[in-house]
C-alpha cells in the first residue's frame, strides 16, 4: 500500500487540522504548520494533495504568499483559502490568484468533508492509482508529474478539459489519455483542427448538414457531434476558431443539443469535449478576439504542457521509444546511440518539442550507414552543439553511455541515467553568459535546475552534483 496523501494545515490554530483528523481518521495524514516558513517547507513533502491556509497567517496576508508558491513549486495541489474576516475582496483576490476555495473561518465540519472530497476526488481510495502515463513513454520530471497529477484526476470526470503549450508538445496524446482513461473510453474519439477551415466548413464538419443545405451538400453528412456521441471530441487549435462559431459552440456545450446546417430539426448528443491551443487564450479574451463565456466553459480544467528544453530528462526514454517506433516503421535495426549523440540531443533547445524529436529520430534512423548512431547522424543544427568525442560503440557497460533496444524483445532500454545538467551546457547557454561574472553564471545554473526540477532540492542538488546543505546555502546567499 502506498503513503497516505497528506493535507497541510497552515494556520496558527489547530482547530481544522483536529477536524480533519477526526473525519478521516487514519486514511489521510494532516500536516499541521503555524508560520509561512514552515509552510514552505512542506510544499517539498510528496503526498502532498491539499492545502487548507488561513489567509491572516503570521498576522499578514501570508495565504497569497503561501498560495503564489503553490502555485509555482506545485501547481497541480488545490490551495483553499480561509479568512475569520472574509471580505468580497480579497474572495476576488484569491480567485484571481488561482484559490480553489475561499471560506470564512470556522468551517463546518461537514463542509470540511465535502471541501476535501471535492477538491481530491478519490481521496479515500486505498488503492494507489498508478501513474498517467502515455503509451510506451513514462516522464520523470517534476513539471510533467505535476500534469499527470491532474490528469489523473479529471480522466473520470466529465469536465471539459482545455489543454496549453506550445506545438509539438503532445497535447493531442493527452487528450487521447484522457479519453482511454474516463468513463467513455469505449466510446469514439474524434479530433478535429479548427485552424485554418472557413465558418461554413467547420460549422458542416462539427454538426453536420442535410441534403441541399448548400453547393455541394448532395447528402445527409453527420458532423462530428454526433460521430462523437458518448465518447470524447478533440477541439485542437480552439483558439483560431471564427468568432461567430464560438458562439454557437457555446449553445451546443450549454445545453447538448446541435442543429446540422439546413436541418429544421435538433438533436441531443453526449459528448464530452477537450479543446487544445497553442495561442494565449487569456490574451485573446482580452482582444476580443475569443468569447470569454466560451473561454470559461472549456476550461472547467486545464492543463498546460512544457515544452521539451524544460524537462532534458525525458529526452533519453522518449528517444528510445522513437527509435523503437521508426525501426519498426523502416524496417532497420538499430538498437544504440552513443553518449557524444545524446548529450547533443538533451542540450538542444527542440523548438518543435516532441514532434520535432520524433521527426529527428526518423531521420536518423533512415540516413544512418551504420548500426550505431552518433554525432554524424544528428542534423546540423543539433550536433554542432555538442561536438564530443564519442566512446566505443562496443562498450555495453553502465559507462558506455548507449541506449540500446533489445533485440529479442524490441524495447528500449535505457543503459544509463544522462545528467539532466547536460540541458544547461549547450553553446545558447554559454553565449547567454558570456561576459557574466562566475557568481551570475552560478546564479543562473541553479535558478534554472531548480526551475527544471520543480524546486525540488534532493533531485537538484543531484544534478548540480553538490550536497543538500550547499545547495541551500546556495540558494539563501543567491536568494533564490
Amino acid at each position: 500500500m502506498g503513503k497516505k496523501p497528506v493535507i497541510l494545515v497552515a494556520d496558527e490554530e489547530r482547530q481544522h487540522a483536529d477536524a480533519l483528523e477526526g473525519l478521516f481518521l487514519d486514511s489521510i495524514q494532516v500536516l499541521w504548520v503555524q508560520t509561512t516558513r514552515q509552510a514552505l517547507d512542506a510544499l517539498q513533502n510528496e503526498g502532498l494533495c491539499l492545502v487548507i491556509c488561513d489567509l491572516n497567517l503570521n498576522g499578514g496576508t501570508d495565504g497569497f504568499v503561501l498560495l503564489e508558491a503553490v502555485k509555482v513549486r506545485r501547481a497541480a495541489v488545490p490551495v483553499v483559502i480561509t479568512s475569520s474576516s472574509p471580505t468580497i475582496e480579497t474572495c476576488k483576490q484569491a480567485m484571481r490568484r488561482g484559490a480553489w476555495d475561499y471560506l470564512a473561518k470556522p468551517v463546518p465540519p461537514e463542509q470540511l468533508r465535502t471541501l476535501v472530497e471535492q477538491a481530491v476526488p478519490g481521496i479515500l481510495q486505498t488503492k494507489v492509482v498508478d501513474d498517467f502515463v502515455f503509451p510506451g513513454v513514462h516522464s520523470r520530471s517534476p513539471l510533467m508529474q505535476s500534469v499527470y497529477r491532474i490528469l489523473r484526476r479529471v480522466a473520470p470526470t466529465d469536465l471539459s478539459v482545455l489543454i496549453e503549450g506550445e506545438s509539438g508538445t503532445g497535447k493531442e496524446l493527452t487528450a487521447r489519455a484522457l479519453h482511454e482513461n474516463s468513463r467513455r473510453k469505449d466510446g469514439p474519439f474524434c479530433p478535429i483542427n479548427c485552424a485554418g477551415l472557413a465558418e461554413t466548413l467547420l460549422e458542416s464538419e462539427l454538426f453536420g448538414h442535410v441534403k441541399g443545405a448548400f453547393t455541394g451538400a448532395t447528402g445527409d453528412r453527420k458532423g462530428l457531434f454526433q460521430i462523437a456521441d458518448g465518447g470524447t471530441l478533440f477541439l485542437d487549435e480552439i483558439g483560431d476558431m471564427p468568432l461567430p462559431m464560438q458562439a454557437k459552440l457555446l449553445r451546443v456545450l450549454e445545453d447538448g443539443i446541435i442543429r446540422p446546417v439546413g436541418a429544421s430539426h435538433s438533436i441531443v448528443v453526449d459528448v464530452r469535449v477537450i479543446s487544445a491551443t497553442n495561442h494565449d487564450l487569456a490574451a485573446l479574451v482580452e482582444q476580443k478576439k475569443f468569447r470569454q463565456d466560451l473561454y470559461f466553459r472549456i476550461k472547467e480544467a486545464a492543463v498546460t504542457l512544457p515544452p521539451l528544453r524544460k524537462r532534458p530528462q525525458d529526452i533519453p526514454e522518449l528517444f528510445g521509444y522513437f527509435l523503437k517506433e521508426a525501426c519498426e516503421d523502416t524496417g532497420r535495426d538499430i538498437h544504440l546511440i552513443t553518449e557524444p549523440a545524446m548529450r547533443a540531443l538533451m542540450a538542444y533547445s527542440w523548438p518543435g518539442n516532441i514532434r520535432q524529436l520524433r521527426n529527428v529520430v526518423r531521420t536518423m534512423v533512415v540516413m544512418c550507414e551504420k548500426d550505431i548512431l552518433d554525432l554524424q547522424d544528428l542534423p546540423p543544427e543539433i550536433s554542432r552543439l555538442k561536438q564530443l568525442e564519442a566512446p566505443s560503440p562496443t562498450s555495453y557497460t553502465d559507462e558506455g553511455g548507449l541506449v540500446e533496444l533489445d533485440k529479442k524483445e524490441k524495447e528500449p532500454i535505457v543503459l544509463n541515467a544522462f545528467s539532466a545538467g547536460a540541458a544547461e551546457g549547450g553553446d545558447s547557454f554559454f553565449r547567454e553568459m558570456a561576459g557574466k561574472s562566475l557568481e551570475e553564471v552560478e546564479r543562473e545554473h541553479i535558478r534554472r535546475t531548480l526551475e527544471m526540477t520543480g524546486h525540488n532540492r534532493a533531485e537538484a542538488a543531484r544534478i548540480l552534483k553538490i550536497g543538500e546543505r550547499t545547495l541551500y546555502r546556495k540558494i539563501k546567499e543567491y536568494n533564490l
